[in-house]
């Protein structure tokens, strides 16, 4: 175990869906003596051992190199999905402003960094096994939130290399969710106005059955564990998160009652990128395709190197989350603020 007790942690986009599981676990957190959050808009939620600073990854004029200051270690969470008809918008915030942090941490002497990856920065890999933190990460070129994520992992190996006494953690999670995520994920994915009670399964005549389709997901909060381990174990490197079992169209229908009916990646494509184009759908047909050639990820080292386990199955999981999409669910942050449509 590394000597973090009473360590001062500082969180960029800490009022996101990972961000808020992330601090409320450690200013519950014994080991953690204090936590300043870092979003663009100041919430009114106060966990203890909290302080807040209002700070723009995106601006140039942002001074991180103070606000990591005294830290021991950061966690970089803060990304923007949206808009994906700008991907330079994006790319401003995600990309620059990741080097920045990067930059800003080596420059304000912290020991730790643990940064925010994604199973969207693997290349395309197979859906009947399960790859671990070797496999290639180059991402899907033509998605912009794959491009970005592969194009930081580029920027870490060089970083690591020129910083060899900053301990470097990368955390590649599955899609993650929580009953208090799901009115903003409705909003990023699904669009403003899209009905939550349309995830009520007698509304679903049928559930497309998209060759490829296979993806994995995991609790927020078990996701939030394994940043708090990693802070507090002598880690270093990618590690793989994701729980049991995979979700495809056969466990769906099986949660909603409601039958898979095969349907052409072609046609599903169509439909989603005529959406995209007439912005009536925030999510791009690119992350679509990607979507379809994510590798499943093997998670051993995560279990053996952190003593991590998720604590809900990815069935639990969408549960929950598909209860918070018919109630409208939130939280208290810009962000995560809940809205019941339809």
């Amino acid at each position: 175990m590394s000597s973090t007790a009473g360590s001062r942690v500082v969180v960029t986009g800490a009022t996101g869906n990972v961000g808020t599981s992330v601090v409320r676990l450690l200013s519950e957190d014994p080991q953690t003596g204090s936590v300043l959050g870092l979003a663009r808009r100041i919430p009114d939620w106060a966990p203890p051992k909290t302080q807040w600073s209002a700070v723009d990854l995106a601006s140039d004029r942002a001074d991180l190199v103070s606000e990591f200051r005294g830290a021991d270690a950061v966690i970089h969470l803060a990304w923007a999905f949206q808009p994906t008809h700008d991907p330079a918008r994006t790319w401003r915030t995600n990309v620059l402003g990741g080097i920045r942090v990067f930059d800003a941490v080596a420059a304000a002497g912290v020991r730790t960094l643990v940064h925010a990856s994604s199973v969207g920065a693997y290349s395309p890999g197979p859906k009947d096994r399960m790859v671990d933190e070797s496999w290639p990460t180059h991402g899907w070129p033509d998605a912009a939130y794959c491009r970005e994520k592969a194009y930081l992992e580029r920027t870490l190996d060089t970083f690591e290399r020129e910083h060899p006494e900053i301990r470097v953690v990368r955390m590649r999670p599955a899609f993650l969710f929580k009953r208090e995520s799901a009115s903003e994920q409705r909003r990023i994915f699904g669009g403003r106005f899209l009905p939550g009670p349309l995830a009520r399964p007698e509304l679903l005549p049928f559930l497309p059955d998209i060759p490829g389709l296979r993806v994995q997901a995991l609790h927020t909060d078990d996701a939030a564990e394994a940043y708090r381990l990693a802070l507090h174990t002598d880690v270093r490197g990618a590690f793989n998160l994701a729980a049991d079992p995979p979700v495809d169209a056969q466990l769906l229908g099986g949660m909603l009652n409601t039958r898979p009916v095969r349907m052409p990646r072609t046609a599903a494509r169509s439909a989603i990128a005529a959406a995209w184009g007439l912005r009536l759908l925030p999510a791009s047909p690119h992350l679509f395709d990607a979507v379809l050639r994510l590798p499943l990820m093997d998670c051993s080292r995560a279990h053996d190197q952190l003593n991590w386990q998720p604590s809900r199955t990815a069935t639990e999981v969408l549960e929950e989350f598909l209860e918070g999409l018919q109630q409208g669910a939130g939280a208290d942050t810009a962000p995560m603020r809940g809205r019941k449509v339809g």
